[in-house]
């Protein structure tokens, strides 16, 4: 694991055009990323994005002029490493924080409250969306109240209940007879168990018969025993709770072994690297998609460009999803900021505040790209409609890069359908 300080080599230029006293003022972040641990096939890939962000935030002005001195830090997926992390930005008097996984965000969530630290993550659990703990589950004293932390995706919760949804409609359209068989996929985590019970509720009230879970690791490795496993279970839907990584192993196991179900998979379960990596074994696998992919024709592609510029000057990095994902979570961190400022509370406070002001709030020249955003007071589910993708592989995907193979059509994403989540005060929170 590495421990870099990584002030942005941007403070130079952003001071330049905020002016000499106002770039002296330097505003505290902690950023944590996954570049070594049992997620980093998506860590690996988000992190650049968070890291492009804040270089372009500061290159263009920082936060009205001042600079976000921002330390970026490979903790490897352990919860641990996170919270001494926490406790140092803390005490180094960070406004707000950057932060990443399942495990330790959900072990920090008592800290961050009493800390009044604004806590972005990358753990999209829907336990982290309650942030006055009036839901059910907080009441029943299963999750705690969560008000310093936001993320501006779906959470886990409605991305299963999204691919649940879709399914059901996909099990009308083929046919199907009977009662579809549904199935969670996933290793014994916070991470991947974070959206069982919401999925496995709504399946069966569906017309699903949800069959036993199967445990497979985050790490990867071997699952042929796995998929036998899963073929005899007679599923038709398996939802995939891990990321790219395992999923890899897990779909090229089982089509060594011959599975036949359709496979759905979570936020961080499929890309255009997994869809390479994964070979014909991945060929209709449908996942959840949070923000638009890389060459969108849509208006925001052009900022994310610059941003992607920041660490890729000539301009011809291809960024998969999870890059345009987390760039998307440093920007909203970022408007809120300026709000706070302009407020004269740029304060952990002042910052909660204006994340909780965001009606379909979309960061400034990234139309397309960012999805819009509702937080209030009560309610930190940031969006309600649910992107799905179906990945299809007409080929061999083992010459070449995922660029070029997404050049060629070897590789394709389509989207498959924007789901519509209700915001039902009974799965606040869970």
């Amino acid at each position: 694991m590495t421990f870099k300080r990584a002030i942005l080599t941007s403070v130079a230029a952003g001071a330049l055009l905020a002016g000499p006293a106002l770039a002296q003022q330097k505003i505290k972040v902690g950023n944590l990323v996954d570049y070594t641990g049992a997620t980093s096939s998506v860590g690996k890939i988000s992190g650049p994005g968070k890291v492009d962000a804040f270089a372009w935030i500061n290159a263009n002005g920082g936060i009205n002029g001042k600079m976000i001195d921002v330390e970026t830090v490979d903790y490897g997926y352990q919860t641990q490493r996170s919270i001494q992390l926490y406790k140092k930005w803390k005490d180094e008097g960070a406004v707000a924080i950057q932060g990443y996984g399942t495990n330790d965000t959900e072990a920090m969530v008592g800290f961050i409250a009493q800390d009044k630290i604004p806590y972005f993550s990358l753990s999209l659990s829907g336990h982290l969306t309650d942030p006055a703990g009036v839901s059910a589950k907080a009441k029943e004293g299963k999750i705690k109240p969560a008000p310093y932390n936001f993320f501006g995706a779906a959470s886990y919760s409605d991305g299963a209940r999204a691919l649940l949804i879709w399914a059901a409609e996909d099990w009308k359209r083929k046919g199907g007879a009977g009662k579809p068989k549904y199935i969670h996929l996933g290793d014994n985590h916070p991470y991947p168990l974070a959206p069982k019970e919401a999925g496995e509720s709504l399946a069966k009230e569906l017309g699903f018969d949800v069959v036993p879970s199967i445990q497979y690791a985050l790490a990867g490795g071997d699952f042929k025993a796995q998929c036998l496993a899963l073929q005899s279970s007679g599923a038709n839907y398996a939802f995939m709770a891990n990321t790219t990584g395992a999923n890899i192993a897990l779909l090229r196991s089982c089509a060594t072994v011959g599975v036949n179900v359709q496979f759905m998979a979570n936020i961080w379960g499929m890309d255009e690297p997994g869809l390479k990596a994964s070979g014909k074994a991945a060929d209709g696998i449908v996942w959840v998609v949070g923000q638009e992919a890389w060459g969108a024709n849509v208006p925001g592609m052009a900022t994310f460009r610059a941003i992607s510029n920041m660490s890729d000057p000539t301009g011809k990095a291809h960024r998969a999803l999870p890059y345009v994902r987390g760039a998307c979570q440093v920007l909203y961190l970022a408007e809120a900021m300026r709000i706070a400022d302009k407020a004269g509370k740029l304060n952990g406070e002042g910052i909660k505040a204006a994340l909780e002001g965001m009606k379909d709030f979309v960061p400034a020249k990234t139309e397309g790209m960012c999805p819009p955003v509702t937080w209030t007071a009560t309610d930190h589910r940031s969006v309600d409609t649910v992107g799905l993708m179906r990945g299809r592989v007409t080929g061999d995907t083992d010459q070449g890069e995922y660029t070029d193979l997404l050049a060629k059509g070897v590789i394709k994403m389509e989207k498959v359908a924007d789901i519509k989540v209700p915001r039902k005060p009974e799965w606040l929170g869970y």
